[in-house]
């Protein structure tokens, strides 16, 4: 049987993705986590690892060689061209390694891929042979993703302003997605809205 549906799963920094990505899990559905991927990317030695530290230089590792990923993000988030170069150095590699491990699926009803940037370059899926077939969105509103990523981070206001502002902005997503996941109510009204999406994906 071939695969049937790949839902893209994305959000934005503290909307509480990871949170339904393990509900999704719970209920026995695979989700392949680009963050996950990406992490590995970057490991010590890859040929995106090497690339990276030509282009950033050694100041952003460790004594014992590897990334320091807090020194790296927080130069990236301060700028958008190094930002910028950064995706274009490890997308690749990230959208190769997911499109391996959708063949493993292809006897799967529906399979997930969680994914930050998904909007962003959803035109550059189907060179790698990612097929999204819907969207779903996890969103909470501005004012409440700076309060949880002030708290989850210990950080200040101007700094998650800075974090937020480097992505896609929630109401721009809100326009573009196929499911509405609102995560700013409580546990129970977010498995209640988990629930009749599945449902519905089932259905179409």
């Amino acid at each position: 049987m071939i695969q049937n549906k790949l839902i893209g799963l994305t959000g934005g920094i503290s909307t509480g993705k990871s949170t339904v990505t393990d509900i999704l899990r719970t209920k026995g559905y695979i989700v392949i986590d680009a963050d996950d991927i990406s992490r590995k990317a970057l490991d010590l030695g890859t040929d995106a690892y090497n690339e990276v530290v030509r282009v950033f230089g050694k100041d952003i590792l460790r004594s014992d060689g590897s990334i320091d990923r807090s020194v790296l993000g927080e130069l990236i988030f301060k700028d958008k061209h190094l930002r910028d170069k950064l995706n274009s150095i490890t997308h690749p590699y990230i959208l190769k390694q997911i499109s391996r491990e959708l063949g493993s699926y292809k006897d799967k009803d529906i399979v997930f891929l969680d994914i930050p940037l998904l909007f962003e370059i959803k035109d550059s899926l189907g060179i790698y042979d990612i097929q999204i077939d819907e969207t779903w969105l996890v969103y909470i509103d501005r004012m409440t993703q700076i309060d949880r990523l002030m708290n989850r981070d210990s950080i200040d206001l101007e700094l998650a302003e800075l974090k937020i502002d480097a992505q896609m902005d929630m109401e721009q997503k809100k326009l573009l997605t196929d499911v509405l996941i609102d995560n700013t109510g409580d546990k129970l009204s977010l498995y209640e809205q988990i629930d009749m999406a599945l449902k519905k994906s089932h259905k179409d």
